[in-house]
């Protein structure tokens, strides 16, 4: 098999190990050795004294066809012919800009992700490892209903009632190839007036706990994976008790919650989305309409001194975080994701190190439960990217698709500094 040598470079191993100069050797797909000293010989060599080798990160929380988006219309009126297209230049975004693998929540169209895995699998087209998501699963009148009896339309969820017909859904959608179911258990800001209604804030908990559990189980037989979009107290500690695998999201919180998530803590993940609503209370997103002001009328700012309080107190009681969530709107775009490094130090206190432990080790780890995958360590899956500059002294230089300078997927190479 073909052997390739990274030398010289700055080692951030994700390990929890202090970064170190050294060299790293590739043989096939797999990581053969980690080393100092004498450089070792392979077939390609690639010089990389003064910059960082770290592993490939992982998008904890993937739309791949959410494309520039202001609105759910966006994602309800494009044909699948169109969006197919749009899920695959996601794809393309996230591991030019060193994300080598993407842990799917949810798509616009059932077999969005479904299809583009397939054509980056067989080599057809550029992209990261993907768990596909399908189409997210909510209740009537719950996030994703876009319906009135006035008005009905198709929004962007499947709609089931009670546990009967989330059995048929959850199969379903696993028959049709998705990895990674997405339930809709709690309210949301962009759900919370209907029709002169009190709609679904992010308080309350449409979903009931028989249709949770009826999909945990359903899928778990199947081999497959349940994320669950959560952000009331009640939903969240529903979905550790039915025993879901990643919880996003999740501002809300009491003493009792974070208790559940710290037993629970090495059977799960949970996934902040936090740049989404950064940007939107920072005029990030005035370019969709959505100024500072409005952000403050839909409830966002106390939506993130919650998600401060929570996350904060879940980093310190040591519950797994991935970075990324709900990319793909127009102020919060494929590739960008690596913006929420930077708000994972700002606002729950992780150092850099730390953070990027969240987008390596812990993604690796949400991808392949074996372990296999999220570190650069002898015996692992050769994901792994090179970047231009110390990225712990500034984790921004992430957010800069430029400075990544090389992106290894599988032992193969995506982009190289030759190129």
């Amino acid at each position: 098999m073909a052997t390739t040598a990274i030398i010289n470079a700055t080692i951030f191993d994700a390990t929890g190990k202090a970064p170190f100069t050294g060299h790293v050797l590739v043989e096939g797909n797999a990581i053969v050795s980690v080393s100092q000293g004498d450089a070792p010989q392979a077939d390609t060599v690639i010089e990389a004294a003064g910059k960082f080798l770290m592993p490939g990160m992982t998008e904890g929380h993937g739309h791949l066809s959410f494309e520039n988006c202001a609105a759910t219309e966006h994602l309800i009126t494009p044909t699948p012919e169109e969006q197919v297209f749009a899920a695959a230049r996601g794809a393309k975004a996230l591991i030019d800009a060193g994300f080598t693998s993407v842990y799917g929540a949810s798509e616009a169209k059932l077999r969005l992700g479904v299809a583009v895995r397939n054509e980056v699998n067989a080599g057809r087209l550029p992209g990261p490892r993907i768990r596909a998501g399908g189409l997210e699963i909510s209740v009537t009148g719950g996030m994703g209903d876009e319906s009135t009896d006035h008005n009905p339309r198709i929004g962007p969820s499947t709609l089931i009632n009670g546990p009967e017909e989330m059995r048929a859904e959850v199969r379903r959608q696993i028959r049709e190839g998705v990895d990674n179911i997405k339930l809709d258990v709690s309210g949301d800001p962009f759900y919370a007036w209907r029709a002169g209604t009190v709609g679904t804030p992010s308080t309350c908990s449409p979903m009931h706990y028989d249709e949770l559990k009826m999909a945990v189980d359903t899928a778990h037989n199947l081999g497959r994976k349940v994320n669950v979009h959560t952000r009331s107290v009640e939903g969240s500690k529903m979905c550790v008790r039915a025993g879901v695998d990643a919880l996003f999201h999740v501002e809300h919180s009491d003493e009792e919650l974070l208790d559940m998530l710290e037993e629970a803590k090495d059977r799960l993940f949970v996934v902040p989305t936090i740049d989404l609503f950064h940007q939107m209370v920072t005029g990030g997103a005035a370019c969709a309409g959505i100024t500072a002001e409005v952000a403050t009328m839909m409830g966002v700012p106390p939506l993130i001194e919650a998600s401060i309080e929570t996350h904060t107190a879940l980093r310190k009681r040591g519950v797994r975080h991935l970075i990324g969530g709900d990319y793909g709107f127009v102020w919060a775009q494929q590739g960008q994701q690596a913006r929420d490094l930077v708000r994972f130090v700002d606002y729950y206190g992780y150092s850099p190190a730390d953070a990027l432990a969240c987008a390596t080790r812990n993604g690796g780890h949400a991808m392949m439960g074996d372990g296999s995958l999220g570190t650069i360590e002898a015996g692992k899956l050769a994901d792994m990217i090179l970047v231009d500059g110390d990225v712990l002294a500034d984790l921004s230089i992430l957010s800069d698709t430029a400075r990544v300078v090389m992106v290894m997927k599988d032992g193969a190479l995506h982009k190289s500094p030759a190129n």
